[in-house]
């Protein structure tokens, strides 16, 4: 299934403010671009990463997103302006979700080779950029998460494009159903290790899978979800979102 990329984000990292006095730094703040936009192997021209820790690199290199997604969150928050780059994505596009997409996907996107790495991990940034406290636990629990690209070529490309999907590997492992093993409760060992052994999954996701798989146990989501200061924070993650990277 094609898709068309209906707009173009990119972003540079800034300092915000906190009601604790501790300022923070992200780039989740996109603004529209016209192209041609120059791919390159772990961004776009003009985008930045300010945690290199937990996101860019070549896994994470290109954020999508689903517009189909926006009249959903309009109708949970009526007074929010959810737009295209809204949810700190580089492309915004529209003809296909995560449970359209599969991991291991390769698309030609202009004159770029790009492939789908893993679904995307919201985090607490997401949530104080938009004073949502319980944002990215909602996007974690919805599915609606959008997913990462790598780049397999560099390129150019524009508002406008195609995505023409060349290659599917990986038809069994949707990004929608790589969500749900990722957080599933209670969790299933066979599911995890058969989608650890994806060998177009992230090297991150392989990882922890292997690990939680081998050592049955998994890393608590809560300073992810709502930050180092309120990972202890009373309120409740949905079963869900109980285990993932941060």
């Amino acid at each position: 299934m094609n898709a068309v990329i209906e707009s173009i984000q990119v972003g540079r990292t800034r300092l915000y403010p906190s009601d604790n006095g501790k300022s923070w730094e992200s780039a989740i703040a996109k603004s529209h671009v016209t192209g041609p936009i120059a791919v390159h192997a772990e961004n776009l021209a003009g985008d930045e990463q300010a945690d290199r820790v937990h996101h860019g690199g070549s896994d994470k290199a290109i954020l999508v997103y689903a517009s189909v997604h926006f009249d959903a969150w309009r109708n949970e928050y009526p007074q929010w302006p959810v737009t295209a780059g809204t949810f700190g994505e580089n492309l915004t596009v529209n003809g296909i979700t995560e449970s359209d997409v599969c991991i291991g996907d390769v698309y030609r996107v202009g004159s770029s080779l790009l492939q789908v790495s893993q679904p995307r991990q919201p985090c607490w940034k997401l949530s104080r950029k938009w004073d949502k406290p319980k944002l990215a636990v909602q996007v974690q629990e919805t599915g609606r998460t959008g997913w990462y690209l790598r780049v397999l070529e560099t390129g150019e490309v524009n508002s406008g494009d195609e995505m023409k999907l060349v290659q599917r590997p990986h038809p069994e492992f949707s990004v929608l159903r790589a969500n749900r093993i990722m957080h599933a409760k209670p969790r299933c060992s066979e599911d995890d290790l058969m989608l650890a052994r994806c060998e177009s999954l992230s090297l991150s996701w392989r990882e922890q899978l292997e690990v939680r798989t081998t050592k049955g146990k998994a890393k608590s989501q809560a300073a992810r979800l709502f930050g180092a200061d309120d990972s202890k924070s009373n309120t409740p993650l949905n079963p869900m979102e109980n285990e993932n990277e941060s």
